[in-house]
């Protein structure tokens, strides 16, 4: 039996984000002040990139070795007026048990979402992760996601089996980062019963574009976080070569307001 959360997120309006008029744009946050500061831009739902908590961890990428740093910041931000979705790479474990454990503790902290992915290893072992995600905590969104087209050569046959597999497992949406194509995205929304997630590309189609194609849900993955890392670097050389640093930037009491009060 599983214990009960400390709050019911409001993952009703999370899933509702995905069937309203316009697709759910949902922007990747790395850390407790860049998630406030996104929905203080009037982003309902907010995301963690995987790469960008275990960059700012020192840590390696879609290596399960970002467990604990990514439930903190669930744990800091769960009481944050946003809707949160977690990236939670394959779950940090293989054993769909664990995975349906670490799900349970997200939602507890207030969680609505997490994106689970199969990186390209036996749809079987996903579909039997995001089952047992289910049978424990029902009411949390499970965005399931099939690297076929970012780490493979895009086979339309095997994205099709993998997704069918997770819908059948119970996923509520699916992901397929690396498929822009808007001909292949609208035969591939036609063919689905849920939610088709995308990854934005600024070499790629626009937003609109995606949302015509039937996008449900356009995401911005690591990138937020990859252009704030270039432009601290662009500054830092700016300013030694004698420029004065361009673009916005936020004033100390701006961040500091982003901030909980002391305890």
């Amino acid at each position: 039996m599983t214990e009960s959360p400390r709050h019911t997120p409001p993952v009703s309006a999370f899933a509702a984000l995905h069937q309203a008029g316009e697709p759910l744009l949902l922007p990747n946050a790395w850390d407790y002040t860049s998630a406030r500061a996104l929905a203080g831009q009037g982003f309902r739902a907010v995301a963690t990139t995987s790469l960008g908590v275990a960059a700012a961890a020192g840590l390696p990428d879609a290596a399960a070795a970002t467990r604990e740093e990514t439930l903190r910041l669930a744990l800091a931000l769960g009481s944050a007026p946003l809707l949160l979705s977690v990236d939670a790479e394959a779950g940090f474990g293989d054993d769909p048990d664990e995975v349906a454990e670490f799900a349970r503790e997200l939602y507890a902290v207030g969680v609505v979402g997490v994106n689970l992915e199969d990186g390209l290893g036996p749809a079987e072992r996903l579909a039997a992760k995001i089952s047992a995600v289910k049978r424990t905590v029902p009411a949390l969104f499970v965005n399931a996601r099939t690297d076929t087209h970012w780490l493979g050569d895009g086979d339309t046959a095997d994205t099709l089996a993998r997704l069918d597999a997770y819908q059948r497992a119970g996923a509520d949406g699916v992901f397929v980062p690396g498929l822009t194509d808007p001909d292949r995205i609208a035969a591939l929304v036609r063919h689905l019963g849920v939610p088709l997630n995308v990854l934005y590309s600024p070499t790629g189609p626009s937003v609109r574009q995606l949302a015509d194609a039937g996008a449900r849900r356009i995401s911005l993955g690591s990138l937020l976080y990859r252009r704030a890392l270039g432009a601290a670097v662009e500054a830092a050389a700016g300013i030694r070569a004698g420029r004065t640093p361009g673009g916005a930037t936020p004033s100390y009491d701006d961040v500091a307001g982003l901030l909980p009060p002391p305890a």
